[in-house]
């Protein structure tokens, strides 16, 4: 029996293209310890081609820039969409970033009749959509989203390292790397900290326990 909240699917081919428009959406921020998880949806124009689109992780950061410049410019329409880290606390990570990702769908200017998703797992949408496993480095589409997706995230969290400086958001981009969990231990946590997640409740727990001795 299916989910009423998730589909698990099946990696699609690509060798059918249903008539209409096509729309790519990946993510970024699922395995940070802090802050929102932020998807992006992008129909490109065919007569606007955008040279470089590949797989976010694999660009420089001044290349992912230079490309989102491109991409907002040039693409028939994008949209953003963010789910907070009350809600990832709330519904889970995954629960989160599939919401995040039917935001963004449901944010573009036009309807797609197809949406091709990177990954395993679909959101529940009202088109049709396909889960390609790789995506991100095999569906221009779907590049065009992990760059979008990956800069606003690093965005907000340089933003946001101004308030927060003692964490070092702007070097690690919220993972849970040494010194990240090294200032976790020192400063405790702050606002924008996933407690879900284990380093952070983890901390949380001993904050609570040494209040109580």
């Amino acid at each position: 029996m299916r989910s009423r909240r998730f589909l698990r699917a099946e990696q699609t081919s690509l060798d059918w293209h249903a008539p209409g428009l096509v729309a790519g959406v990946d993510e970024a921020g699922r395995g940070p310890l802090a802050g929102p998880v932020v998807a992006a949806a992008v129909i490109l124009h065919e007569r606007h081609p955008i040279k470089g689109l590949a797989d976010s992780k694999r660009l420089t950061a001044l290349r992912r820039e230079k490309l989102f410049d491109q991409i907002c410019d040039k693409a028939l329409c994008c949209s953003i969409a963010l789910a907070s880290v009350e809600e990832i606390d709330r519904l889970n990570i995954l629960q989160a970033t599939l919401l995040a990702m039917r935001r963004a769908v449901e944010g573009l200017r036009l309807a797609p009749a197809l949406v091709l998703v990177d990954g395993n797992r679909l959101p529940v949408l009202p088109m049709r959509a396909e889960a390609v496993v790789g995506g991100d480095a095999r569906v221009a589409a779907i590049s065009a989203a992990s760059i979008l997706a990956k800069v606003h995230r690093d965005r907000w969290c340089r933003e946001i390292d101004a308030t927060w400086p003692q964490y070092g958001f702007a070097t690690h981009k919220g993972y849970g790397t040494a010194a990240h969990l090294a200032a976790l231990r020192t400063h405790g946590v702050c606002e924008h900290h996933r407690r879900s997640f284990a380093p952070v409740a983890e901390v949380l727990a001993g904050t609570r326990t040494e209040s109580a001795a």
